[in-house]
């Protein structure tokens, strides 16, 4: 239980840190952010790798992938959440809020 705690976060890292790498554009996240996306990002990749290649019967929509699985859902959970940041920053403003 231990080994795969452990090799979720190192995947997660990785996943993560290269996502980061491959997107342009400054992420205000430290290690723990990364490790995050790069977990989240994996699932995502599992599901996307479920849906597009047929369903495992065993494991179900929700597993994990592999590393290019993982960067691959990484680097589209990145684009969504700049994009709900960039779609957030501009629509919270007040129209009476001095700019």
């Amino acid at each position: 239980m231990l080994g795969l705690i452990i090799t979720l976060l190192i995947v997660g890292l990785i996943a993560g840190a290269l996502a980061r790498l491959l997107v342009p554009g400054k992420d205000p996240m430290g290690i723990g952010g990364t490790i995050l996306l790069g977990l989240v990002g994996s699932f995502v990749g599992g599901f996307l790798g479920w849906a597009l290649f047929g369903h495992d019967k065993h494991q179900g929509a929700l597993q994990p992938s592999g590393i290019v699985g993982s960067v691959i859902g990484a680097i589209i959970l990145l684009l969504i959440l700049r994009a709900v940041r960039r779609n957030h920053s501009t629509t919270s403003r007040s129209p009476f809020s001095r700019v």
